[in-house]
């Protein structure tokens, strides 16, 4: 396959940045987008140019580092997977690609496609944990959760912080970072002697972070590569309201 590539390219943060065009060629359609990548910057790097920088570890869908806007779409029109997932048969010989890095005022660009998530990892600092004693693994069934709640608790966990959601939000809202890092924990024994002390936690430092409001139009949900539904929006909300009136009496 040959593609023409057109890369986003910034230096640093304070870098206007800008557009750059890449010929792609004799890329196997087997190759995963990312390995697209490498093969490009070895021809960059052949010529005695500067690679492009982007984010990876994993390459299994796993870690949620490599994200890139694919056309205009955090991780690409597929539904359900990361970057690293998206492979070269999913394009046409002769397409033009447009690849940039996620936006959003709360996610800093490092260095061309790379950006800075630690908003994400503030956040969870500030609430996203339990506060139980360690030591050791009680047993599997001293504490009874209903299957419901297990569940729930289970699909919201599957969240990998990847950002997309955010990149897709017209308002850079973290909402559904949040819900579902929020939901992980509420729902279990665990988590509810701190339920409302992390949800306020966790929004207060969300706004702090300066990630935008939810206006529910669900592009957080389309583009979320382990598909978390848009309830856990309405959840925090619920959980963030009791929380405020109870803190207000206390």
């Amino acid at each position: 396959m040959n593609l023409t590539l057109k890369v986003w390219r910034q230096a640093h943060e304070n870098d206007t940045g800008r557009i750059e065009t890449y010929e792609a060629k004799d890329i196997p359609e087997s190759a995963s987008f990312l390995e697209m990548l490498d093969i490009v910057n070895t021809g960059i790097i052949n010529d005695g140019g500067e690679p492009i920088h982007f984010d990876h570890d994993c390459r299994e869908g796993i870690c949620g580092m490599c994200s890139l806007t694919i056309n205009g779409v955090p991780h690409s029109r597929e539904q359900g997977i990361t970057t690293c997932q998206v492979h070269m048969r999913k394009f046409r010989d002769g397409d033009t690609i447009w690849i940039e890095p996620f936006r959003a005022r709360a996610f800093p660009i490092v260095k061309d496609l790379v950006v800075d998530r630690g908003a994400f990892d503030r956040i969870i600092a500030s609430g996203g944990h339990i506060g139980v004693r360690t030591g050791s693994a009680p047993d599997a069934n001293s504490v009874p959760i209903p299957k419901d709640d297990a569940d729930d608790s289970f699909d919201s966990a599957a969240c990998i912080g990847c950002g997309a959601c955010v990149a897709a939000c017209k308002n850079a809202s973290a909402m559904l970072f949040v819900g579902a890092k929020a939901n992980h924990l509420n729902r279990l024994p665990q988590g509810k002697p701190e339920k409302d002390k992390r949800v306020l936690a966790m929004v207060h430092q969300m706004d702090a972070e300066g990630f935008g409001n939810c206006t529910n139009q669900y592009e957080c949900e389309a583009v979320c590569p382990k598909e978390i539904s848009a309830d856990v929006i309405a959840k925090l909300n619920r959980d963030y309201a009791a929380a405020v009136v109870r803190d207000a009496v206390e």
